[in-house]
């Protein structure tokens, strides 16, 4: 995989000319772009483990949804440019502050940049699991292409109704691409693997994060999920929605999610059979679960 003079990495193959330093959708360009580098505490248990998982957040995305937590970094105006050298020396520090993986979160707009990184750092000595995190809104040729690179995906499905992916992420056929995008991913990733503490060393956890509102999309992902792949997955079910749209087009977004919406999308889970999932218990609401991208460990 290499930069091209046309960018298609993603879905929105907008060609920017990112070979001559010019900016794509995503917000990136030639050189990627971090924000922060550490051990991070609140992914799901069998990946942060009690060590920490080794997280990389990347400037930039090629999404645009409108309740982002990250917005600092997913619109690219937080962070450092870093080279492929810098980088592979980031993922080998990160391993030997004792993490349990290589956490890639937003990352393959950089994925060529990545790649060779991680190349890099293999010869060097790294031998972590690597974190594919990702939106979810991917080409299934760009998962192809990360295939001897990517260990464990955590990947979301943020909608089944596309309605609403063009309404809050400005993302065309979500769906579809999603589906197709994590076929593949089981396809070249197969079973979940767990290490004798429990921790995951190769498989797949799909993320939803449910909106206040929106609970009937939820039951429809859970159900194309479950019928779709079965136990092959994960599905980690997320109600820390963070209320920080203020967009008053969006007045569903301005609360947070109910309990009773929550318990109502877990009974559901639990009556299509969904055994292998992640559930969040009370106090995962709140900007205190937003890391501060200080340029730490860049």
């Amino acid at each position: 995989m290499e930069l091209s003079h046309k960018c298609e990495l993603c879905p929105r193959k907008c060609g920017a000319d990112r070979l001559s330093g010019k900016t794509g959708f995503c917000g990136g360009a030639k050189d990627v772009k971090i924000a922060r580098a550490a051990l991070h505490f609140w992914e799901e248990p069998c990946i942060s483990g009690e060590s920490g998982s080794g997280t990389v957040f990347f400037s930039g995305c090629t999404m645009r949804c409108i309740f982002c937590q990250n917005r600092e970094i997913s619109r690219g105006e937080a962070g450092k440019c870093v080279s492929v050298n810098r980088l592979a020396e980031i993922f080998l520090e990160l391993q030997a502050k004792g993490a349990n993986n290589i956490n890639l979160v937003t990352p393959m707009h950089y994925a060529p940049q990545i790649t060779k990184a991680l190349d890099i750092a293999r010869e060097k000595g790294l031998f972590l699991p690597i974190v594919w995190n990702t939106g979810g809104w991917e080409l299934p040729e760009s998962i192809e292409s990360v295939k001897d690179y990517a260990d464990i995906w955590l990947t979301d499905f943020k909608y089944a109704d596309n309605s609403l992916a063009e309404k809050f992420s400005s993302a065309k056929n979500y769906s579809e691409l999603a589906l197709s995008s994590l076929k593949k991913m089981v396809e070249q990733t197969g079973e979940a693997v767990f290490d004798d503490e429990g921790m995951m060393k190769k498989g797949i956890i799909v993320r939803h994060l449910m909106l206040p509102g929106h609970l009937d999309d939820t039951k429809k992902v859970l159900s194309l999920l479950w019928k779709n792949f079965g136990d092959k997955i994960w599905i980690s079910i997320m109600n820390q929605y963070t209320p920080l749209c203020s967009d008053e087009r969006y007045p569903e977004l301005s609360r947070t999610v109910s309990d009773e919406e929550y318990d109502e999308a877990i009974e559901f889970a639990c009556s299509l059979g969904i055994e292998n999932a992640f559930v969040q218990e009370g106090g995962t609401v709140g900007e205190s679960f937003i890391p501060p991208f200080d340029l730490e460990g860049v």
